[in-house]
């Protein structure tokens, strides 16, 4: 179903229709390693169906023999019955511990395995996708998907046993009633084949709306204090309204769909049914027919008529399900334009940290109409500090971005200690570089745990030390719990400057060779900023660092000054150099690094 990049968000309420139930046999994988659990569940369902479709037997033997003289005949009847009853009694419980479990089962692994693909996709991916239809499939629709094989599978099967079975049984029972029974069949057969078709395309779009209903609320909150500072919040709450309303429409729709489906199934299968048993009734008059026979086959034909219309019922769920399975392969197939390759080779050891950009070009998936970067050829040699300066779009960030491989360039090549980015496993490379980001992440976790996100087994002692040279232990030690304390989601418990420097204890805890830092100091005030510099001076001794700042103080310690405008590089050298030189640098500095009158 790799259909290239796809944008989820914006192509998933403009799709064809979904396929049939099909489309769950791309379940397959996911409930191949539990055979033994299925093949359980699938005999105890046997177990169920075969014990009920005894039952009319036992019936029409207590109902033939009501009025017999033998009362211990009788009471055989009565105890087969009730045997038959907890029999059925224990299947059905084993039954449906066995297919809840699968279900759970099945439906955490595929979240794991989406989860897994998702998370490293390329940033190129969620320029296009938003992250709460990413999060709806793995929510909402793997729901439905625990659904279906936690019950409705099963309750189809056992359903398809009892229609099969029940109607061979009516047949020995009366062929003439059966006959008469099967004239109903085509009549059933159409509205579900036609109405059905309809309920899978509104049962796609309705899943569709849910995901966008779930994207419009997981952005807004998570600019909660953006929509609340421009108090926006009447015009948000208005577009999650005008999409929930749509949600609720589609939703509107396919019940209608599905209600009418069902009203018109069940009165032709009853309606057809009850003419059925007048004509049996007759024949009981006329003693063409036992009365117990008839029970039987009364039994039986509630029996199949059920089941008939069970089957209507989940044939919806199953096409809902179907639709949701298509949405979840979508994510697991989706392609990236950023892969490993297939034989990965080895990042130099030790690491030395030259980065090389040879006639680099990149568009963005979002912009491809404007270079980010245009032909640009750039050498950082080991332990060089490199400032990249330049206005706002220049294509600073970008180089960071590329220097990870986040994104493949359109042409030329970017390499590290002269292998080819594209050559060597992304994780692998990446274990060499630390990033400090002008936006720092904060996780919903404890301080600790956040600095040693840049190096997972470090020792607490080798925590405190980083955070200490990025000048944020004072401030980690006044939080409540000190070091173990929870920094709230995106880290609210914190201002800019302290989110800062835990950005920075967790670069030095990583203790790279390639050191990055996009604004690293952006959001400091004097004194703290004074301290994190000397920190990141002691740390780019002997590193590869590229800074991305426009603070005098950061870029007059660089070795070079890398002057970027519209994606290409227009100049090169030290502070004063380029002052001399005048032009753009000369210009930046005089309006960002003095008060405008002079350098």
């Amino acid at each position: 179903m790799a259909r290239g990049p796809v944008t989820l968000d914006s192509a998933a309420l403009d799709r064809d229709p979904s396929r049939q139930v099909g489309a769950l046999r791309e379940l397959w994988p996911y409930l191949r390693p539990y055979r033994g659990m299925m093949a359980g569940a699938f005999a105890a369902l046997v177990l169920t169906a075969t014990v009920s479709l005894v039952l009319p037997l036992a019936v029409r033997r207590v109902v033939d023999n009501f009025n017999s003289e033998s009362l211990y005949l009788l009471d055989q009847y009565f105890a087969a019955a009730l045997g038959i009853a907890a029999l059925l009694a224990v299947g059905t419980g084993l039954r449906y511990a066995l297919v809840t479990r699968l279900g759970e089962r099945v439906v955490a692994d595929i979240r794991k395995s989406i989860f897994g693909r998702v998370i490293g996709l390329s940033p190129a991916f969620y320029e296009t996708t938003m992250t709460g239809e990413v999060l709806s499939r793995i929510t909402t629709d793997t729901t439905l998907i625990q659904s279906v094989i936690g019950s409705s599978v099963s309750v189809a099967l056992r359903n398809v046993l009892i229609l099969v079975g029940g109607m061979v049984l009516m047949l020995v029972t009366s062929a003439k009633l059966t006959g008469l029974a099967l004239l109903i069949v085509p009549l059933v057969v159409v509205p579900i084949l036609t109405l059905g078709r309809r309920l899978r395309h509104l049962s796609r779009a309705n899943q569709d709306w849910i995901a966008a209903s779930s994207g419009n609320a997981s952005e807004a909150l998570l600019s909660v204090q953006t929509v609340q500072a421009f108090t926006h919040e009447a015009l948000s709450r208005a577009a999650f309204d005008r999409v929930t309303e749509e949600s609720y429409r589609s939703a509107l729709s396919r019940i209608t769909t599905r209600a009418l489906m069902t009203a018109i199934v069940i009165f032709l299968v009853f309606g057809g049914v009850v003419g059925v048993l007048w004509i049996g009734a007759q024949d009981v008059r006329a003693g063409q027919m036992s009365s117990g026979a008839l029970v039987q086959f009364v039994i039986y034909a509630v029996m199949v008529s059920g089941a008939v219309a069970a089957l209507s019922e989940i044939w919806g769920e199953l096409q809902r399900a179907a639709g949701a399975t298509e949405r979840l392969v979508e994510l697991l197939t989706v392609t990236d334009t950023v892969l490993d390759p297939a034989r990965p080779i080895d990042p130099p050891l030790p690491m030395r940290g030259e980065i090389t950009f040879d006639n680099v070009s990149f568009f963005y998936p979002s912009r491809p109409g404007v270079a980010a970067l245009d032909h640009v050829s750039l050498s950082i040699r080991p332990g060089e500090t490199v400032a990249l300066v330049g206005p706002s779009g220049a294509g600073k960030s970008t180089i960071i971005q590329m220097i990870q491989r986040f994104y493949d360039p359109a042409s030329g090549q970017v390499r590290l200690d002269g292998v080819g980015l594209k050559d060597m496993a992304r994780a692998a490379f990446r274990r060499s570089v630390a990033l400090v980001p002008q936006d720092p992440v904060i996780f919903a976790a404890t301080a600790r745990e956040n600095i040693r996100f840049g190096w997972p087994e470090a020792p607490d002692d080798e925590v405190e030390e980083a955070a200490r040279a990025a000048a944020a232990d004072a401030f980690i030690r006044n939080l409540p719990e000190g070091y173990d304390s929870p920094l709230g989601e995106r880290g609210v418990m914190l201002s800019g400057g302290q989110k800062q420097r835990i950005a920075i204890a967790r670069a030095i805890l990583r203790d790279a060779p390639v050191l990055l830092l996009d604004e690293a100091t952006s959001a400091l005030d004097a004194e703290s900023e004074r301290l994190v510099q000397d920190a990141i001076d002691l740390l780019a001794e002997g590193r590869t660092t590229v800074i991305v700042a426009h603070r005098l103080a950061t870029v007059k310690k660089a070795d070079r000054i890398i002057v970027m405008d519209e994606g290409r590089i227009v100049a090169e050298g030290s502070h004063d150099e380029l002052v001399a030189e005048g032009g753009l640098y000369a210009r930046l500095a005089r309006l960002q690094f003095t008060d405008g009158s002079g350098v």
